[in-house]
């Protein structure tokens, strides 16, 4: 709650705009961001967007993506790892990667590597895919996706902590190896794994698995109903409820004080916000300032 723990206040990068594979147009964003005073900026991923998709997108009433086909939609991890480069204390966050569409092994030494050479700065906010066409064209069987991540999941952290001459081995129902080590470990010993969606599933992933859970696309009586769903995993676990982050979502032109507040309320340690999708640096720079006035950050 805001009460015992500050309020951390994330930003999109603005994806929309199709600047964010621009190198001068969002290193300017991320160093005004940081110098703003604001906690993390936050990457999305869709490794390929496909030009003809049945899949239904969940968070817009027209079930259609608002991206154009043609966005351009950097790597997230490239991208951080780029924005690590230009900045010096900013949190780096995946929102959301796409986790089906990667392997764990190689994930698990990117985000490692990402994390050491930033100085401890990522989170890796990862979900489960909406879009089934993206997802089988990374070779992922698109219904077995859930128990697949929480594999992924599982197999990243045992590879983070093991440090024993004989290494790691694992073998589940999708990955299998004996004797993997791999270096370097993240700073803190392991990324935080934050789980995002709209579902009872992600709700429960994430009281069960995660490290913190951002909840998308709901609201209201919804949004109470999955953060129960995920406090009853976390008890099942025998998890502490309390020790999971939670990420709400709001407007960077709307938040205020007040606004914060009522999400706080609501148990959010963190505000992750979206600013209007414009080209124009100056003025999504501009967005950004006035919001950290309203809102009282500090550099």
């Amino acid at each position: 709650m805001q009460g015992e723990r500050a309020m951390k206040y994330a930003v999109l990068a603005p994806v929309a705009a199709n600047t964010t594979a621009d190198p001068e147009w969002i290193g300017g964003f991320a160093r005004h961001a940081e110098a703003c005073g604001f906690e993390s900026i936050v990457v999305v991923e869709h490794t390929v967007v496909m030009s003809r998709y049945s899949s239904v997108y969940p968070y817009d009433r027209s079930g259609r993506m608002e991206l154009a086909d043609d966005c351009a939609i950097p790597d997230p991890l490239d991208l951080l790892g780029f924005l690590a480069g230009r900045t010096t204390r900013i949190g780096l966050a995946t929102g959301v990667l796409v986790l089906p569409n990667h392997h764990p092994v190689v994930l698990a030494k990117r985000a490692a590597t990402l994390d050491a050479l930033s100085g401890g700065r990522l989170r890796l906010g990862v979900g489960m895919g909406w879009m089934k066409e993206e997802i089988e064209a990374c070779g992922t069987d698109f219904a077995t996706r859930g128990r697949r991540a929480d594999e992924q999941i599982r197999v990243m952290r045992a590879l983070w902590s093991g440090e024993s001459p004989d290494g790691v081995s694992h073998h589940g129902e999708f990955f299998g190896f004996d004797g993997a080590m791999t270096y370097p470990k993240p700073v803190r010993g392991a990324v935080p794994i934050h789980i995002g969606g709209h579902s009872v599933a992600a709700a429960r992933r994430a009281g069960l698995l995660g490290d913190g859970f951002q909840p998308l696309g709901v609201a209201g009586e919804d949004l109470r109903r999955l953060l129960g769903e995920m406090r009853a995993a976390a008890d099942q676990a025998g998890r502490d409820p309390l020790a999971l982050e939670l990420t709400l979502g709001h407007l960077v032109s709307r938040i205020t004080p007040e606004k914060a507040d009522a999400l706080a309320a609501l148990g959010a340690d963190r505000i992750l916000l979206s600013g209007t999708p414009t080209a124009d640096l100056a003025a999504a720079m501009d967005e950004l300032s006035a919001c950290a006035a309203r809102l009282g950050l500090t550099p």
